[in-house]
């Protein structure tokens, strides 16, 4: 069973913009910025890992230290927090160009965590339709990549819906720029729960 604890409304801080942007303006925002993945292409190349379950450890780890983007509504409505938030990440079926999503629990120890979302992506690799793994827990965030597109910008909205309370990521193409080697990273998340503030905490800690 996945942890959380209630948000204590009266002394959170961030109360009366939580209220705002759940009544007044239900919006959410997107942050884009370029990602120096030099070091992690040299760890990978160094240890034969693969860069993409790599990167989702590292947007996963910097995600949990930040406690806005573990933020979710229980059934009574309350606020409150997840203990940690694991990914869901997607993955392409190049024979007919659709894609899957995946769920893998997360652990900050990287050779478990590793070892366990590279033994998903070989499992469910082949299987079609937009769920894989069943039993997906509730407290997941959403992740992918499009290693096809090099963006400046990214962005999502469900059509006459809510803001989505949990982080959605989206990755693209990196390239050399310089002496570094930049990939454009997106975050999207409801403003109730999150600031440009914890947006770019996101950035500095990945």
């Amino acid at each position: 069973m996945q942890a959380f604890k209630k948000v204590d409304m009266e002394s959170w801080p961030r109360r009366e913009h939580y209220r705002y942007y759940t009544k007044a303006l239900k919006v959410e925002f997107n942050m884009t910025a370029p990602v120096d993945v030099q070091n992690l292409l040299r760890f990978c190349h160094a240890h034969g890992c693969k860069f993409y379950a790599a990167a989702i450890y590292c947007v996963t780890k910097a995600l949990n230290r930040i406690e806005n983007f573990r933020m979710f509504k229980n059934a009574d409505g309350e606020l409150c927090v997840w203990d940690k938030i694991v990914p869901n990440f997607t993955f392409f079926h190049p024979d007919d160009c659709t894609f899957s999503d995946c769920w893998t629990d997360f652990s900050e120890d990287f050779p478990t965590f590793y070892n366990a979302i590279t033994a998903d992506m070989q499992t469910y690799k082949d299987v079609k339709g937009i769920k894989t793994k069943p039993n997906q827990p509730a407290n997941f965030y959403c992740v992918s990549c499009t290693p096809w597109t090099a963006f400046t910008g990214c962005g999502s909205r469900v059509a006459d819906g809510q803001p989505a309370y949990f982080p959605i990521v989206v990755m693209g193409r990196y390239e050399k720029c310089g002496g570094k080697v930049n990939m454009p990273v997106n975050i999207t998340i409801a403003h109730a729960v999150a600031d440009g503030y914890h947006a770019g905490l996101f950035f500095r800690y990945l």
